[in-house]
């Protein structure tokens, strides 16, 4: 059986393009932004949303882009699903309010946790993919991803699996292809890989899954230690084979980008679309997203809300071929 489910790579239109599409807000009457804007990750810290949203701060301020505060923080809970309601209900048409989001938005609505997907805030841009990673601890027995596999197929109850509640979704994918049920899946759900990696080492949970960004660190420090990654090529800088290196056809990766409330003004959409694009363009973008195993994919209007569409309906198929 093969699983297979790529949210493809694609590049973004140009910054001249973006300017054609869109006035340029620092030239405009509005003087947008005047306030401080808050910047929002929907879970704990070490997660991908507060590596993602952390990163984007650093590179606006250090690249002197924004010239407001942008005061950021951390609202866990739910996989970003409680803070996209927060959102939606209590922030529509506000325009100081920035929060991350990802594949996690579409898991979530897919699987019944939100009632609210992309189609009820405003999309602002989509940054970057990533790769989602299996990691256990150095001493761990498990050595690669088919004694994982095996494990949960003779003694599921004795392999934890550390993963945010979007991130079972790929390591279902996993488990279906080695041919074993995904219920039969034993999950303790943490809030990002902060949390899985204390877990990890406190021995509460066998192994983790999480994008390649929230462990890479350590595992090129040899404090952890990865047993696959769901791409389709081993990543450089990164050792770790694919999961189709050991059979299991299974590829996933994730997008991560900006939204903001429902009904946001156009010149803060605006704004924030030209300062992103500059931003990924910027050495300390670059140099924060080779840190963290970030591939830039920057994309904004039309085509981002073509590529969520398509994504979306992948996704769906997907796990409807796994049995979710």
């Amino acid at each position: 059986m093969k699983i297979k489910l790529l949210v493809g790579i694609m590049l973004a239109a140009s910054l001249a393009l973006t300017a054609c599409q869109h006035a340029d807000p620092a030239s405009g009457a509005e003087g947008y932004p005047s306030a401080p804007i808050t910047m929002t990750a929907g879970a704990n810290p070490g997660s991908g949303f507060d590596i993602t949203i952390r990163s984007v701060v650093e590179a606006l301020q250090k690249e002197k882009l924004v010239e407001v505060p942008l005061p950021t923080q951390n609202r866990p809970g739910a996989s970003g699903a409680d803070f996209l309601a927060t959102m939606v209900e209590q922030y529509k048409g506000k325009d100081d309010q920035v929060s991350v989001t990802s594949l996690s938005m579409m898991i979530n609505q897919l699987r019944g946790k939100s009632k609210y997907g992309y189609d009820n805030v405003t999309m602002i841009a989509r940054l970057m993919t990533e790769y989602f990673v299996v990691v256990v601890r150095p001493d761990s027995r498990y050595k690669n991803l088919n004694d994982v596999m095996e494990g949960i197929k003779t003694d599921p109850a004795h392999v934890a699996i550390g993963a945010a509640h979007d991130d079972e979704a790929p390591f279902d994918l996993l488990v279906s292809a080695a041919g074993t049920q995904p219920s039969s899946a034993h999950y303790v759900i943490h809030e990002g890989g902060g949390d899985q990696i204390t877990a990890l080492n406190n021995g509460d949970i066998s192994v983790a899954i999480g994008g390649v960004s929230e462990f890479v660190s350590l595992v090129k420090s040899g404090k952890l230690r990865a047993l696959g990654v769901l791409a389709e090529h081993r990543l450089p800088g990164l050792d770790a084979p694919t999961a189709r290196e050991q059979g299991l056809e299974v590829t996933l990766s994730n997008w991560r980008g900006l939204y903001g409330p429902p009904d946001m003004p156009q010149v803060a959409v605006a704004h924030w679309q030209k300062v992103l694009g500059q931003m990924v363009e910027s050495p300390t973008w670059k140099q924060l997203a080779e840190q963290s195993q970030f591939t830039t994919t920057f994309m904004i209007g039309d085509e981002f809300q073509t590529f969520l569409a398509k994504t979306q309906a992948d996704l769906k198929a997907a796990l409807k071929d796994a049995g979710q």
